[in-house]
């Protein structure tokens, strides 16, 4: 009888796991040979600055290895990051920091995982097999855009010598691609290869030419198979943790792959997963886009994790923090705030709790996790047990409303109806930028000619990961969100629309 360590294999450091052949193997064991982990959300608040991190992945490794101090065995998920902003030191790295990060920071920092590199190049080799398909007169323009881990402002649009003709094309960063969107969905090499089969390689007299009509698939799921298989590593504590795809809910998904979570809700009693910047892109990306369209588990609790400094630095941008965590609440997850304190701000501990009873939010968690790791969260956690427990006992879930598909209604309705539930803006203040009904109408056009309604695709929201709205101080009954382009990604069964502020290939800061 085959063991989970027979899925396991060395890679570097750290080791690979085949988890689409694990989760097949166990579906056909009898029941009780895989667990049912609880999800635990931790997403965050807005952050003042595009460039800062509220300290998401730090909370994540403080949280599972103070559940595991507490007798729980807690697990978790994080996204392996984006190596030319994340790890250049924009925002901070994607592996924690001080006594809560993990054994191997620099194997996730700076891609050693090895997903990003794979998921680049088989890109990249789909877009020079159009290339090739244009000199064969199989295509006349090139739709898919190369991508690259090292963003660069001349790339973002180009012009290719065709000698008679020149072609037009770009480059966006690799967490933003298609095929990284795929990895992340895909539960099997088979669904993989249907995805990259159906990608919009570009058109041919007007008409969508797709990739599977000129591509041997084989060349590029073979590239891709290590960078399917999620990586395993541990934190500082010894902690098991799981690293797989999907950084920057401000450009994509930014969730880790629904196949590395299901995976480890099959090993572990609680599974902290963590998404992407605030609450307004991976939170809702999670719950929207994995929960609600592609079956992924709904959280049986949240952790919003904000700064002291948040509440402090710029008074018209407090109404943030509270109004995600109360959106969890409404959609039943217990939502727990969690202050992450930076050195010196130990003396604001008890005003803090003073501004969450004011607000009518739960008792807050708080606690230096940099400095302390999890044992600053371990004598705070029993409420958040406790709520488990009920949850489990009582076989808590989303409400019917919440997990209802979207699909079919026209995309600009669920546009609306996100900006409202995710950002606060009423529908009657979403407003269309000069250029989006033309982009809207072009979008809708390639989705028809390969038999495809484009109101079925899941839209994907590619905004500034600092704005929820066009101006977020704004008062209330004035804040808009304008929409202002409209990308089909065919494939892997979404459509991006920028709003806000937004770029697909955003600058690292100079640190």
């Amino acid at each position: 009888m085959a063991s989970f360590d027979d899925f396991v294999k060395p890679y570097g450091l750290v080791d690979k796991v085949d988890a689409f052949g694990y989760l097949d193997y166990l579906r056909t064991q009898p029941d009780g040979r895989a667990k049912r982990g609880q999800v635990i959300l931790v997403t965050a608040d807005t952050p003042l600055k595009a460039s800062r991190g509220e300290g998401k992945t730090t909370t994540t490794i403080a949280l599972i290895d103070a559940l595991r101090e507490r007798g729980v065995d807690a697990a978790a998920v994080l996204r392996q990051p984006s190596m030319g902003i994340t790890a250049a030191g924009s925002k901070g790295g994607a592996s924690g920091g001080g006594k809560s990060s993990l054994a191997h920071p620099e194997l996730v920092d700076w891609g050693l995982c090895g997903e990003m590199a794979a998921i680049e190049n088989a890109q990249n080799l789909l877009v020079s097999f159009a290339e090739k398909a244009v000199d064969e007169g199989v295509l006349d323009t090139i739709l898919l855009p190369r991508v690259s881990e090292v963003p660069s402002r001349a790339l973002r649009q180009i012009m290719v010598d065709r000698g008679k003709a020149d072609i037009p094309e770009r480059v966006v960063l690799t967490p933003t691609c298609e095929l990284m969107q795929i990895v992340v969905l895909s539960r099997s090499m088979e669904e993989v290869s249907r995805r990259v089969a159906a990608m919009t390689a570009g058109t041919k007299d007007g008409r969508p030419v797709l990739f599977g009509s000129f591509v041997d698939l084989w060349r590029i799921t073979n590239m891709l198979s290590d960078a399917v298989k999620p990586a395993m590593t541990t934190t500082q504590a010894g902690s098991p943790v799981y690293v797989h795809c999907g950084p920057f809910a401000n450009v994509s998904l930014g969730i880790p792959s629904l196949v590395s979570v299901q995976m480890a809700c099959a090993r572990h009693d609680l599974v902290v997963v963590e998404a992407g910047y605030g609450a307004d892109a991976g939170a809702q990306k999670w719950l929207d886009i994995a929960a609600r369209e592609f079956g992924a588990q709904w959280p049986a609790a949240a952790v919003v994790v904000t700064r002291a400094t948040t509440w402090r630095d710029d008074p018209a941008l407090r109404w943030r923090y509270p109004f995600h965590v109360r959106r969890m609440e409404g959609l039943g997850i217990p939502a727990f705030p969690l202050v992450n304190l930076w050195e010196g701000e130990d003396g604001e501990v008890d005003d803090l709790r003073r501004t969450t009873d004011q607000l009518g939010l739960r008792r807050p968690i708080i606690g230096n996790l940099f400095r302390d790791g999890g044992s600053a969260l371990a004598a705070q956690l029993d409420d958040f047990i406790e709520v488990l427990q009920e949850g489990r006992s009582h076989g808590a879930q989303a409400p019917a409303e919440a997990l209802r598909s979207h699909k079919g209604m026209d995309l600009v309705d669920q546009l609306r109806w996100i900006a409202s539930s995710a950002y606060g803006v009423p529908a009657g203040r979403v407003v269309c930028g000069p250029d989006f009904m033309d982009s809207l109408a072009a979008a809708r056009a390639l989705c028809k000619g390969q038999g495809l309604d484009l109101n079925d695709l899941v839209p994907v929201a590619v905004k500034s990961p600092a704005t929820m709205t066009d101006d977020d101080s704004a008062p209330e009954a004035e804040r808009t969100v304008t929409l202002k382009k409209v990308e089909a990604h065919t494939g892997a069964g979404l459509i991006q629309v920028n709003l806000t502020k937004s770029l697909t290939t955003p600058m690292p800061k100079i640190v």
